[in-house]
């Protein structure tokens, strides 16, 4: 923290140090005082009413009452406010003050947006819970929003070649299968709309509103290609297909790393899984379908749900920690939605990241996109036939597993 711009003397300083804050000049050249322990600050206004709050984990250390607060350990929340420093203090918006009329830290902002995105609570709560009104948190999350998504990007990017090797070798860790280079899901964020908004292209099959996030993550959980915006009508095959991650691998941009050599000829290309909503391409294995499968075919089956699961547990994770994405969000701004959603992904990211422990983080009780039935595809592409029955050999033992 920047020491005070000036030198205060006799009752004046006393009265600063009670004050738990320091001097800073504002835009107009005006000093205000600048809250600096907004943490226990915070914790005494709320620790009783958190304490009543039997669904999150609130007993413990500090350190541990931290995480359950904001979602992130307190090394990382100061890392995220590295990231968006430079944003938050040199576009200061006036009015951002608490209700003892002391000018917000970047610390406490960072700690109100956080703490609207963990929780899921809205913003008259939040605001209350730190001492200013609904609009200081909706601006002061906005902004924070915002410069994540410029200074956190690179938290959520395609691996390069040296990382998918390591991709690879984990993936193949978990039942067997070699090459694998993702897992692909989907899920929905329910939101209502306002009577004048609510186009049938916007309601689900399961008669919500909502929008579709499809997430392509690695072995660590960690979401590497995402697509979000896009209307809750769309099944995962549509949204699969409206991405740019399609395109990339159907012009051969995509997943065109080193194949797999096997010594009786056969190949085993780059790929990811997915489950019975996605159509069996030549770079998506899915599981076979039908009734009465070979065991075979069912051992296949359930060594591909196992290795699927890691996209099923990621979205579990980040619903679980960011609750704002598991409520039902009212009437929200659908340019901003998806930007607060890839955020949401990237602040998971960075947990993983950071080196935090993610079986510390709250994952949802249930499937990430409860209430919604599993889809079911039937598109069936010839070379993706192909590949998966020497997946299902190779993993059978039918074929050798040694490599050149």
């Amino acid at each position: 923290m920047a020491p005070p711009r000036r030198v205060l003397k006799g009752r004046n300083k006393e009265k600063q140090k009670k004050s738990d804050g320091h001097m800073e000049k504002s835009r107009d050249g005006e000093e205000k005082v600048m809250e600096s322990d907004w943490w226990h600050s915070f914790w005494q206004r709320n620790s009783s009413s958190f304490s009543s709050n039997s669904g999150l984990a609130y007993t413990g250390n500090e350190t541990q009452r931290f995480k359950s607060t904001f979602g992130v350990s307190r090394k990382t929340f100061d890392y995220i406010c590295f990231l968006v420093r430079q944003d938050l203090e040199s576009k200061p918006p006036s009015g951002l003050i608490n209700s003892e009329g002391r000018l917000l830290t970047v610390e406490k902002q960072v700690g109100i947006a956080l703490r609207r995105l963990a929780s899921g609570e809205s913003q008259v709560s939040v605001g209350e819970s730190f001492g200013v009104g609904q609009s200081t948190v909706s601006q002061v999350t906005w902004r924070f929003i915002e410069s994540m998504e410029e200074r956190a990007r690179h938290h959520l990017k395609w691996p390069d070649a040296n990382q998918m090797e390591e991709i690879k070798v984990k993936f193949e860790t978990i039942q067997g299968l070699p090459n694998c280079c993702g897992a692909i899901d989907a899920t929905h964020i329910i939101m209502t709309l306002p009577s004048i908004d609510s186009s049938m292209e916007w309601h689900d099959c399961e008669s919500n509103y909502s929008m579709v996030l499809q997430g392509i993550v690695d072995a660590d959980m960690r979401f590497r290609d995402i697509v979000t915006g896009l209307p809750g009508s769309m099944n995962d095959s549509r949204l699969l297909r409206s991405s740019g991650f399609f395109r990339l691998c159907e012009h051969g941009e995509r997943l065109n790393g080193p194949v797999k050599e096997l010594p009786q000829g056969s190949q085993i290309r780059e790929y990811i899984v997915g489950d019975t909503g996605y159509p069996l391409l030549s770079w998506l294995i899915t599981p076979y379908q039908g009734k009465d499968l070979a065991s075979s075919r069912v051992e296949f089956n359930s060594k591909h749900h196992a290795t699927s699961q890691i996209a099923e547990c990621a979205f579990s994770r980040l619903k679980g920690t960011w609750r704002f994405l598991n409520n039902v969000i009212w009437r929200p701004d659908k340019h901003k939605l998806p930007i607060i959603i890839l955020v949401c992904c990237l602040l998971h990211n960075i947990i993983i990241d950071r080196d935090e422990n993610l079986s510390e983080h709250i994952p949802l009780p249930g499937p990430h996109d409860a209430g919604y039935k599993r889809q079911l595809n039937q598109f069936a592409d010839l070379q993706g036939q192909a590949l998966r029955d020497t997946l299902s050999d190779y993993l059978l033992g039918k074929l050798p597993h040694t490599t050149t």
